[in-house]
Order: structure tokens, then sequence, then C-alpha cells
């Protein structure tokens, strides 16, 4: 099986060839603000050049479209749908270009993943998008009406380490009880059941832990009345609580190799900042535990920071008493891809269909 893989990123765009199960030949082409201004804001005005880089690429690399046995596409900002491979179809076409929860690049990796895929005669996939929503119902109580709990989170990377995890433990995914924690630029906490997502926090705006650029669950109280201060715009609130928030607002940068950095030199106020991040993580890991009623096969990391064998043995110390730790640093996100279209490709997965209710 030949697998194409597409994910479009804001000044991104990567692009994996898959034999199978294994990864043949990548690339991860970037576009500067001023090869994408000619396209001005509208996301989907972007849609031919990006096609055209990619075709550019494939032909370059020797991998003719009409080669491939399936193309899949990262998925995009949809309705809310419960985990799995996704077939693209024209009601998935209709709601990733109208853009109904939003505009991002990634709502690009179905449409061009449909389109090459046309060309190809094979089917076109998205695996696991961001809105992923498996939450019990008692999980998405807040506390008032008004203000429900949202499933947004890194559904793809964390359901791929999940299933990495369980082969290396000689079982399947949806026998097994994890809690998986992505440690991004965004961090989520999931507790996974039975290969379900049965609770996590909103890791793009909600709750959580902070991040290196999000605020995290803030004091409710001080938020309101900070709103209402005079001080601050919309704009300013909503950029503090994801972009300038966490270890932006503390040290000024995202640059988490920089926070390493001091922290191994011994600078004070970036130790107790950066530990106090890894504290957070740790408590949202035992509310998962307790989500789980304690039956947890293994803890499971993974994400960028996870690299950071310090900031790892940091959680150890924290949650190594609910389970085996595993590590697996950095983000799966084409083998993630690629995989999930494998799976039904080969028919150990049935191909789901976008119906959101």
């Amino acid at each position: 099986m030949r697998i194409l893989a597409v994910n479009p990123g804001s000044t991104t765009t990567k692009i994996s060839v898959f034999e199978n199960e294994s990864e043949a030949w990548s690339l991860k082409l970037t576009h500067s603000a001023e090869e994408l201004a000619p396209y001005g804001a509208g996301i989907f005005n972007q849609y031919s050049f990006r096609r055209d880089v990619i075709l550019a690429a494939l032909k370059e690399a020797g991998y003719p479209v009409h080669s491939l046995d399936g193309v899949v596409g990262r998925g995009g900002l949809v309705k809310p749908i419960p985990g799995g491979t996704y077939q693209v179809d024209d009601n998935l076409l209709k709601d990733l270009e109208a853009g109904i929860m939003g505009q991002h690049a990634s709502n690009l990796g179905g449409p061009i993943a449909w389109e090459l895929a046309k060309t190809a005669g094979c089917p076109a996939f998205i695996v696991d998008p961001v809105v992923v929503d498996e939450m019990m119902p008692i999980a998405k109580f807040s506390g008032h009406p008004a203000l429900a709990r949202k499933s947004i989170f890194h559904a793809l990377n964390q359901k791929a380490v999940a299933r990495k995890a369980a082969k290396e433990l000689g079982r399947d995914y949806h026998e097994c009880n994890f809690i998986v924690i992505h440690l991004g630029g965004g961090i989520s906490v999931g507790a996974h059941k039975n290969g379900q997502v049965i609770d996590v926090n909103n890791a793009l705006d909600g709750d959580g832990p902070f991040t290196p650029e999000r605020s995290g669950g803030l004091p409710a109280g001080d938020l309101v009345r900070l709103c209402f201060s005079g001080k601050y715009t919309q704009s300013d609130l909503l950029k503090m609580i994801k972009g300038s928030g966490g270890i932006v607002a503390y040290l000024g940068t995202n640059n988490m190799m920089q926070v390493e950095d001091e922290v191994e030199k011994g600078n004070r106020k970036w130790f107790e900042v950066y530990r106090a991040m890894a504290y957070q993580i740790a408590k949202d890991t035992g509310a998962m535990a307790a989500v789980l009623k304690g039956d947890v096969d293994a803890v499971i990391v993974t994400g960028g920071i996870a690299y950071d064998k310090k900031f790892v043995e940091w959680l150890k110390e924290m949650v190594a008493f609910i389970a085996p730790v595993m590590v697996y640093p950095g983000e799966m996100e084409m083998e993630a891809l690629a995989l999930g279209a494998f799976r039904v490709l080969t028919n150990k997965e049935e191909p789901r269909f976008y119906n959101p209710e």
C-alpha cells in the first residue's frame, strides 16, 4: 500500500509517503509570510497554491499521483465527532470549506486529499481531528449551563501513542486504560478508557494546566474583575489566555530550549515557573486517574517537551504511583495519519463517515 499523508499548518505543509506502515519519504515545505500574502486572510484562498506545491514535490521525488492507494489529510475544524478514520465525502468537504467550527490551515487537509485521491482513483481520508469528542456527559459539566466543557485536544497524537503503547504492552488499544499527556505549545491530559477519550481538558483556550503559550485554568473571580477593569480589550484578554499566557507571560519566551538552558544554569525564577508547569500537569493527571477509578495501565508522556528528561522526571516523581510511565517524545502526526488510512485500506478497521448530530 502506498499512502500519501498531507498535513497543512499555518506556515508549513508537511507531506509523507508511506509504503505500508513505513515512511519512505517526507518533506516539510515552509511558506513565508511574503509567499502567503497574495492569498489574503481566507485560508481556502491558499487551496490551489498548497495543492500545486504538493504535486510539484511528489513529481520531483518520483511518486506520481496515480501510484497512490490512498491519500490522508490532517483533520480540520469540523463538528464534534468520535475518533477514527473518516472517508472524505461531500458532507465533510462542505463543513471544512465553510469553516463550521473555525478557520485553520488544517481545514485544507481533507479537500486536498480528496482532489489528489480523485486523480489517483483511490479513497481519501482524515484521521482523529482536534474536535474528536468522546467525553462522558458528566465530564461536560463545568458549574454553569452557559459554559459547557468542550473536547478540543491533540487527538491525533494522543490516540497514536496510545495505540503504540498498547502494542508495546502486547494488548489492543480498545482493551486498555491510559492517561496520555501531550506536551506542546498547548498541553492536553486525556483519560483513555477502552479506546475512547472519556475526559480531557480543552487544550485550545479553556482549561487545564498552563503551557508554554496558554494560561490554562485561571482564578475565575479575578479573571472576571480583570475583564471589567478597563485596562484590557476583549482581544487583549483572549491573547492573554492563548498566545501570551503561561511560560510566555512569566518568562517572555515560548522557546522551551531556552527555558531548559536557563534551568540548567541554575536560574531560580525560570526553574520555579517550569517546575510549576510540571506540578499543574501532574495534578491534572491525578484527576484523570480518579476518572478511571485508579484502573490505569500506563501514563503516557508525548509531545516536544517530552524530549526534556528533567521535565519528564519531575512528572514521574508525582505520577509514577498511578501506573508505569511510558515516554514517546515528539509528535507522530504523519505516522498517525498514514496508519489510520492503512488500517482501513487493509480492512483492519471500518471507515467512518461524517454525520454529526
